[in-house]
């Protein structure tokens, strides 16, 4: 199962601002630097995670982004679902939904399973699990360049 860039770059975004935002505001342009993510990018993932509720924004000149709770109580599985579309591995349902093997589909039940049990395993970490991940890392390895791609 692979996710998509929405919610690998959206779960480093998040990161990102609960690494740097604990004092002041994240700017959206010091973000893409730092995660080497374009601002346009950030914009439409910005959305969706205000909208969600884990972020918030403070305009002017100091303004920018910080979390809207603790990064404890910010669980991946959660950012990830608000940022797909579908966790599920397979389209039958949104693409085709009247497939005549929709009933009796024989594979259907594995790949629902699989799909619950990697959100259950995404919700077992935290945002601050990554924050202490990070932590292990030496100093500015961690940090993307401007130029990598996820």
């Amino acid at each position: 199962m692979k996710l998509t860039t929405r919610s690998r770059y959206g779960t480093r975004m998040l990161l990102d601002i609960a690494m740097h935002g604990t004092e002041a505001p994240v700017s959206i342009r010091d973000i893409a630097k730092r995660q080497g993510i374009s601002v346009k990018y950030l914009e439409k993932l910005i959305r969706v995670l205000r909208k969600a509720g884990y972020i918030r924004s403070t305009l002017g000149a100091h303004g920018g982004y910080q979390l809207t709770q603790p990064a404890a109580e910010i669980p991946v599985g959660d950012v990830v679902f608000a940022l797909e579309e579908s966790l599920a591995p397979y389209t039958c349902d949104e693409e085709n939904p009247c497939c005549p093997r929709m009933a009796v589909c024989l594979t259907r039940t594995i790949w629902d399973e699989a799909s619950r049990a990697m959100y259950k395993k995404l919700n077992s970490f935290t945002l601050a699990d990554l924050m202490r991940d990070a932590s292990l890392c030496p100093k500015n390895a961690c940090h993307i360049s401007p130029h990598a791609q996820d």
